[in-house]
């Protein structure tokens, strides 16, 4: 595991002289950090409903210094994974698959009616009910980490363009799950933090033009940046993502990142922490809810299904629906060697929506009992999506080669 010098801007060991495709990072990594998070979940659900559980709870609810473990969890670890987020958002666009329009097209209209599909079977889900309607953003997010950690399981069976299909769609899922967040999950405002947090990108991109490449400068304002926007409403997540975009880059298109690009630099060095730390600890923490005294009804009440058939139904027609209409519009090709069952597969796969979903659970329900039904709709859905888009991807034929 490669570490970032923050002092000098080295790559920790030896140095390198091209460093690998952070794409090609990316889908070596990711697999095996679904895996580990499928299993972070799932020990989550065990502890939950074991004698272990009031421990569990407790733990999660205990203070250190000013916060619970919950918020360092939720408004602390998870900057550092939206600051990853931002940082491959900003590379996919200036120097990655989302550098050209015609590598956009297809992606992006696949994620756009990805996201508000399954936000219309939520709502409709809850036509009558103001209060639930806040959660309609929940079944939108696509879980990367867990998407790719299933099609690991498929080997070879899935072409690689269609991995990078998926990965491509979630980066822009991302950015749509960031602009939500601030747009419709910011409460009350604190003026005076909020204006130094400004102030703080302000002197960030000031220090971006002027050609500040150390790392540590910018690691150290955008900190004060989180505390900021941690007292000023705003969720504190954003000022990872906020941060992100004031770090410089150093484009290298079509050839592998450059070593002195700040940007790169510092993705490679956070991305196997956020992935093999970050996310299966937030896991862990959120997808523990007890089913103790649920019954059916109540996993079947309007939010829980209305988040479980938004990311099961919701996903796969908004993706599938859309990439259909795009090739047989000619706005954009299928995917090379992929055919259409396989697309079906991975479009299912979408609707796994574990990470991001809770999350956006957590800022709209905040409530304890509401929680359990955001937990049980966002693990029923992406159960669901998960092992039917696994056994769709396991029995399409591939596509017939050429000559």
């Amino acid at each position: 595991m490669q570490q970032v010098d923050v002092r000098d801007g080295r790559m920790g060991g030896a140095q390198l002289g091209r460093a690998a495709s952070m794409l090609r990072t990316v889908l070596q990594q990711e697999p095996a950090a679904g895996i580990l998070l499928m299993a972070a979940a799932a020990l989550a659900l065990l502890v939950a409903n074991s004698p272990l559980a009031p421990a569990y709870f407790a733990a999660k609810g205990a203070y250190v210094g000013p916060l619970n473990v919950d918020h360092w969890i939720n408004d602390g670890l998870m900057a550092v994974f939206f600051l990853l987020v931002g940082l491959e958002v900003k590379r996919e666009f200036l120097d990655g698959q989302l550098s050209t329009w015609e590598r956009r097209v297809l992606p992006g209209i696949a994620a756009v009616a990805g996201m508000a599909a399954p936000a219309a079977v939520y709502l409709l889900v809850n036509a009558g009910n103001p209060a639930a309607t806040r959660g309609w953003a929940i079944p939108s997010a696509t879980d990367i980490a867990f998407a790719l950690g299933v099609l690991a399981l498929l080997g070879r069976r899935v072409p690689v363009s269609l991995k990078i299909f998926l990965t491509t769609v979630a980066v822009v899922d991302d950015l749509g799950a960031v602009a939500i967040i601030a747009l419709f999950y910011t409460e009350q405002l604190a003026i005076l933090p909020l204006a130094a947090g400004l102030l703080g990108l302000g002197v960030l991109f000031g220090m971006n033009r002027a050609g500040v490449r150390r790392l540590l400068p910018y690691m150290a304002v955008g900190a004060g940046i989180w505390l900021c926007v941690l007292n000023s409403g705003v969720h504190a997540t954003l000022a990872g993502v906020a941060v992100a975009l004031t770090i410089p880059i150093i484009p290298t298109p079509g050839r592998p990142e450059s070593v002195v690009s700040p940007l790169h630099r510092l993705e490679h060095g956070l991305h196997p922490w956020v992935a093999f730390g970050i996310v299966p600890i937030f896991g862990f923490a959120n997808a523990g809810v007890s089913f103790a005294g649920v019954t059916v009804a109540e996993a079947l009440s309007p939010v829980p299904l209305g988040i479980a058939l938004g990311l099961f139904v919701g996903k796969q027609v908004g993706i599938f629906g859309a990439v259909w209409a795009a090739v047989k519009l000619r706005l954009a090709d299928l995917p090379a060697d992929a055919t259409w069952a396989q697309v079906y597969g991975v479009s299912l796969l979408c609707g796994i929506g574990f990470t991001m979903s809770l999350f956006i659970g957590a800022l709209a329900f905040p409530g304890a009992d509401a929680q359990d039904g955001v937990k049980l709709g966002v693990l029923g859905g992406s159960l669901l999506a998960a092992l039917l888009g696994y056994l769709v991807l396991r029995v399409a034929k591939p596509a017939p080669r050429a000559g």
